[in-house]
């Protein structure tokens, strides 16, 4: 019989496993878009912690379920929109998580618990959040910030880079700075950071 953690991540990985979208793991193997995020998120968490708590994993584990069913194209353009979007995603998210961990076993205020991280509630002040908010932003910097960055202009990007490292933990930033980046990458992290 396997137990509620492995029956809630089981069930999330299924839905992870519905995303439509596919990207190219670096064994030039296909996968779903968003189940390679969530294994990343869940391979920075073991880096971040020795113990992860097994809600901290979940929550991790679900940040950005079913995402494609929400597309940021259904909201409007700017900075509002993008946040609005985001709230909605979040619980949406949340909400589904937490059904799924009740239906696995785990009582409701656990499952709330999941709901409240995935929702980045208490961010800054959480210590849960805030690994949930490292592994993510280590996952965006080395999977992602490669492509973004030839997509928005440049001064925009180092304002990104600025906001992302804001958000992260000393930790993060040290295991950040470890990460292999072009010459381009290197160079906004340089300039967002104010660094030779």
């Amino acid at each position: 019989m396997s137990s509620a953690f492995d029956k809630t991540l089981a069930a999330l990985d299924a839905l992870h496993a519905q995303d439509p979208q596919t990207t190219t793991l670096s064994d030039g193997t296909a996968q779903p878009q968003e189940l390679a995020y969530a294994q990343r998120m869940s391979r920075w968490l073991e880096r971040l912690q020795e113990t992860p708590s097994d809600l901290l994993g979940i929550a991790v584990r679900a940040q950005h379920l079913q995402r494609w069913k929400l597309p940021r194209s259904d909201y409007p353009e700017g900075r509002i929109g993008y946040l609005t979007w985001r709230r909605d995603q979040s619980a949406r998210a949340g909400d589904t998580t937490a059904a799924i961990m009740e239906e696995a076993g785990y009582f409701q205020e656990e499952a709330k618990r999941v709901a409240s991280m995935i929702r980045k509630q208490g961010l800054g002040r959480d210590s849960d959040v805030q690994a949930l908010e490292d592994c993510a932003c280590l996952v965006f910097l080395e999977n992602y910030f490669a492509d973004f960055s030839r997509k928005v202009e440049h001064d925009h990007m180092v304002r990104i880079v600025q906001k992302t490292w804001g958000k992260m933990s000393p930790q993060a930033h040290a295991l950040a700075l470890t990460l292999p980046m072009n010459d381009t990458c290197s160079a906004l992290v340089k300039e967002a950071l104010g660094s030779d």
